[in-house]
């Protein structure tokens, strides 16, 4: 394994880490400083905005800027506004803060380290190794994304040594800030070889990639509206209401999910050696949108839990295949603004589709958003098939 790829996988470990603890304390947090719900949804929403900010800059100008210095001030940046989050109070200064450190409520790492990593990991294998070297990437970011949950523990036992509750708070996010910080050195390290080519000064994108770009970005605004329906957030609604079960049981549950995805990571880079990149995505994909389509009418809360698993099994395993063809199918000076874009694209859908299924459980049935995720996921695989099921990438051309 080369340096650089030790260096982006180690980073993208410590950056989930802090995105899994953030994701669920940041609620919680904001709450303890004396916010209302309609305050906490505005600090919550900076951040984000904060976060697509960063990953459109570096979508647009990130091979200009330089990935390597890019990815350092992101570091710098993340650290101090968490750090600083830390000790403020008011909606307005943290909100402010959540813009610039980029705190990301949502529990997984969307950010723009994450398009810059994405776009420099294949330079550091051959074709042949690239879908590995992104599931492994992904493994770690599953295990990052899990332990950063139990470190969300880490209130409840300083309350504990006498700490109060906001400072215990406080404690958590500045230690969510070193571990940001951490990243640094590891950024600093990086080689020149993990720069985009000389040409992505030149055109951004050649007319054969902006084809193949646009039909992959609908594509994949619709298996991200879909999967905005099935969120964290909206599966432990659905878990509460029909089996009414508490924290205490969903938790664990998502916990081993998360492992489930690390492996299914792996299973997936095994797999695209045998059959392929694109009949990796959809032939997986697909069972796991019909094992989630049975939860619903599951008895009994563990048999529920039980296929629930199964589904998070294989639902990741397009992850790696997904990032790995889409580096292939453009040009290597192409690859920051493909990551990029294909990632905008798919925070902005994922974005919009929990408000509607809201509104769906509320109006239609508790297990609605499930159905409707399921059946646009399955859309999207059988139209990513068709479309793509002949273009094949280097390795498997060869």
């Amino acid at each position: 394994m080369s340096l650089d790829r030790r260096l982006l996988n180690t980073t993208a470990f410590l950056r989930a880490l802090v995105t899994g603890c953030i994701g669920v304390l940041l609620g919680l947090y904001l709450a303890e400083t004396g916010l209302d719900a309609a305050r906490i949804g505005l600090v919550v929403s900076a951040g984000l905005a904060g976060a697509a900010t960063a990953a459109l800059i570096a979508t647009l100008a990130g091979d200009r800027i330089g990935r390597k210095r890019l990815l350092v001030a992101l570091a710098i940046l993340g650290a101090v506004g968490t750090a600083l989050a830390a000790a403020a109070t008011g909606a307005v200064p943290l909100a402010a803060l959540a813009f610039l450190g980029m705190l990301n409520g949502m529990g997984r790492d969307r950010g723009a380290a994450l398009v810059i990593e994405q776009a420099a990991l294949p330079g550091t294998v051959p074709d042949a190794d690239r879908t590995r070297a992104f599931a492994w990437y992904n493994v770690l970011q599953d295990v990052g994304h899990a332990l950063g949950g139990l470190l969300a523990a880490l209130p409840a036992l300083l309350t504990r040594l006498s700490l109060d509750d906001l400072g215990a708070y406080r404690v958590c996010f500045g230690t969510c800030a070193v571990l940001t910080l951490m990243t640094l050195p590891f950024y600093l390290r990086l080689s020149p070889a993990i720069e985009a080519p000389e040409r992505a000064v030149g055109p951004r994108l050649s007319p054969e990639s902006r084809t193949v770009l646009a039909k992959i970005c609908s594509l994949f605004a619709i298996d991200s509206l879909g999967g905005g329906f099935l969120t964290s957030a909206l599966l432990s609604v659905f878990f509460f209401e029909r089996f009414g079960v508490g924290a205490g049981a969903i938790g664990p549950l998502f916990f081993a999910a998360r492992v489930a995805n690390a492996g299914s990571h792996l299973g997936a880079a095994w797999l695209a050696k045998r059959i392929g990149l694109v009949n990796t995505m959809v032939f997986t994909h697909i069972p796991s949108s019909l094992l989630l389509l049975t939860v619903p009418f599951a008895p009994t809360f563990p048999i529920a839990a039980a296929l629930f698993l199964l589904r998070e099994g294989l639902v990741e395993m397009d992850v790696p295949t997904r990032q790995s063809y889409v580096m292939a199918v453009v040009r290597p000076e192409e690859r920051s603004i493909a990551s990029g874009v294909t990632h905008l694209v798919r925070l902005a859908a994922w974005a919009v589709a929990p408000g509607f299924a809201g509104l769906f459980m509320k109006g239609v049935s508790i297990a609605a958003p499930l159905v409707i995720g399921a059946g646009m996921k399955i859309a999207y695989d059988v139209l990513l098939w068709t479309a793509f099921r002949s273009r094949k990438p280097p390795e498997e051309a060869q």
